[in-house]
């Protein structure tokens, strides 16, 4: 088994790199794809870029079912945007369509700051909890974003998906074989779906991110197990972060 110690250099090395920490390129222009295309490109290193065709361009038929059981996901239709009051603060990506740069360095929060922090953490946490709670056979992942939307808005906060580089929903739904930011459509859900629900909120000022995938239904075993190991790799990644923050 590889050690904690080993797992962050390696994990930085290998998706990471020293020209991504370094690009200051908005995050919605390193993806390119094309609707009339079956692949995706990405605009950085060779190293990343071949991971990128390994997790997107895999498979050279894109309506072969991977288990045989169900079809590939494929697009629904979208809902209008949803409307957030005009008194909730909103991030200054809003109006721009742009999604801001990766930041270069450390930022240090006063306490006032942190415990901004904590309350927008807390309040992502809750609306994540509840939007795991709607997961079940038929329901839309649109209804999900409109429940998660309207308890975010509730709270005197603003979802931050919405609007970041031109993501149109509130909420992002991952489901099956989308690796992430989903976009909420009219998919129903069905038996033995796994769903990421990532959830970020927008409260005085500080972002609060979270998420977590959900079964639907009666769930495979092999689907079981990728989830099991995806959340042992998350808890790893973050712990390590968090004494990296700490140590600073």
């Amino acid at each position: 088994m590889v050690g904690a110690s080993s797992l962050h250099p390696r994990l930085l090395s290998s998706f990471v790199g020293d020209r991504l920490a370094q690009s200051r390129q908005p995050l919605a222009q390193l993806f390119h794809y094309n609707p009339g295309r079956k692949h995706i490109s990405m605009q950085l290193s060779r190293t990343f870029s071949g991971l990128t065709n390994i997790l997107f361009n895999r498979r050279n038929n894109l309506d072969e079912v991977p288990d045989g059981k169900r079809k590939c996901l494929r697009p629904g239709k979208l809902s209008p945007r949803r409307p957030v009051p005009n008194h909730i603060k909103k991030p200054p990506y809003v109006k721009t369509r742009m999604a801001p740069g990766i930041a270069s360095g450390p930022e240090v929060h006063d306490l006032k700051g942190i415990e901004h922090m904590r309350a927008s953490g807390r309040l992502a946490a809750q609306v994540l909890n509840y939007a795991g709670t709607l997961v079940k056979p038929g329901i839309t992942t649109d209804e999900i974003d409109e429940a998660v939307h309207q308890m975010i808005i509730d709270n005197g906060a603003y979802p931050s998906p919405l609007g970041y580089g031109g993501f149109p929903k509130s909420v992002c739904t991952s489901v099956n074989e989308c690796i992430c930011h989903g976009i909420p459509d009219s998919r129903p859900l069905e038996d033995g779906d796994i769903i990421n629900i990532d959830v970020t909120v927008y409260l005085n000022g500080y972002h609060g991110d979270t998420s977590a995938t959900f079964f639907c239904g009666d769930v495979s075993e092999k689907a079981r197990n990728l989830v099991k190991v995806n959340s042992w790799i998350r808890r790893e990644w973050f712990s390590l972060e968090g004494a990296s923050i700490c140590a600073l």
